[in-house]
C-alpha cells in the first residue's frame, strides 16, 4: 500500500519542472523565495480587492476602539507604504469588538485569521487631494462562519470607517494557513507519500511542517471535477500546497487538496 501511495503522490520534482505546472483551480501561487511569499501569502492587493469595498455585511458591528496615533510612532504620509507601527496599530483597532470574541482562526483559536494589511485606495472624491486621509484595509478570515471580513481603518482618527463581509471570496492563503494545511496533511493517511519521499530525500522522518518550505494556492471546486468531499471548496477555504524539503528538492503534492474549514484532505484524479 505504501508503494502505491508513494508512486501516485510522492514524486520528487526538480524546481524547474514544478514551477512550470499550472491549473485553472489554482489562484495566485507563488514559489518560495520569490516576491509575495510572505506573511500575507503573496496576496498583496490582488486577492482582496473584490472584497475590500463591498457593502456593509450582516455581521458588521460598530467599532469598539478609537485609538489615537502615538506621537512618537513612525507614520507614513500620502501614498507611502504602511509603516510597521501603522500596521500593528490598525490591526489592533480592526480586531477590537465582537469579531475578536466570536470568530475563529485556522486552528480553531479565538479570533479571526489575519490575511493581510494593505494601504487602502483613497475615496473617489479624494483622488486628487494630496492631504487625503490615509486608510488601511485589514482582511481577516473567520473559520467559524467561512466569511471574509475586511475592515477599513482611518489612520488619523483611529476609527473603523467600513466593515465588509463576504462568503465565497477566497484570497491566497497566509503562511499560517499553509503551515496548518501541511500539518493536517502530515497527520492524515494521504500524507504517506509526502512522508515517504521526505525520508527518501533526507533519511529522516517528516513530523512537522517546519521541516518544509511551503507555498499554497486556493482551490475552488468545479462541478464534477473533484471528489464529492471537496465540492464545498470555494465556500470552504481549501488549499493545494507546493512542498519543498528545506534546502532540498520539491515533493509533488499537487493532487492533494486540504479543506481547512472541514479539516479534511482528498486527492484529485490526475487522469
Amino acid at each position: 500500500m505504501r508503494e502505491k501511495v508513494h508512486r501516485h503522490l510522492g514524486k520528487v520534482l526538480a524546481g524547474a519542472a514544478l514551477a512550470a505546472v499550472g491549473t485553472a483551480a489554482m489562484v495566485a501561487v507563488t514559489l518560495p523565495g520569490s516576491a509575495g511569499a510572505d506573511e500575507s501569502g503573496g496576496s498583496g492587493n490582488g486577492g482582496t480587492q473584490a472584497a475590500q469595498r463591498s457593502g456593509q455585511g450582516p455581521d458588521a458591528v460598530p467599532p469598539g476602539v478609537v485609538e489615537q496615533a502615538p506621537a512618537d510612532a513612525e507614520q507614513g504620509t500620502g501614498r507611502d507604504p504602511l509603516t510597521g507601527d501603522e500596521t500593528g496599530r490598525v490591526e489592533r483597532i480592526a480586531l477590537a469588538g465582537q469579531l475578536s470574541a466570536t470568530a475563529r482562526d485556522v486552528d480553531g483559536g479565538r479570533g479571526p485569521q489575519r490575511l493581510s494589511v494593505d494601504l487602502a485606495e483613497p475615496e473617489a472624491a479624494e483622488a486628487d487631494d494630496p492631504d487625503a486621509p490615509r486608510r488601511a484595509d485589514v482582511t481577516f478570515y473567520d473559520y467559524k462562519t467561512d466569511t471574509l471580513v475586511t475592515k477599513t481603518v482611518n489612520l488619523k482618527t483611529g476609527k473603523v470607517e467600513h466593515t465588509g463581509t463576504q462568503r465565497g471570496v477566497q484570497p491566497p492563503p497566509s503562511r499560517a494557513e499553509n503551515t496548518e494545511a501541511a500539518r493536517i496533511l502530515i497527520a492524515g493517511p494521504l500524507g504517506a507519500g509526502l512522508k515517504a519521499d521526505y525520508k527518501d530525500a533526507t533519511g529522516k522522518e517528516l513530523t512537522s511542517p517546519d521541516q518544509l518550505e511551503l507555498t499554497g494556492g486556493v482551490y475552488e471546486a468545479s462541478p464534477g471535477a473533484q471528489p464529492a468531499v471537496l465540492d464545498d471548496c470555494g465556500v470552504h477555504r481549501c488549499v493545494r500546497l507546493f512542498s519543498k524539503v528545506k534546502n532540498g528538492p520539491w515533493i509533488d503534492t499537487r493532487d492533494l487538496v486540504i479543506d481547512l474549514s472541514a479539516r479534511k484532505t482528498a486527492a484529485l484524479d490526475r487522469s
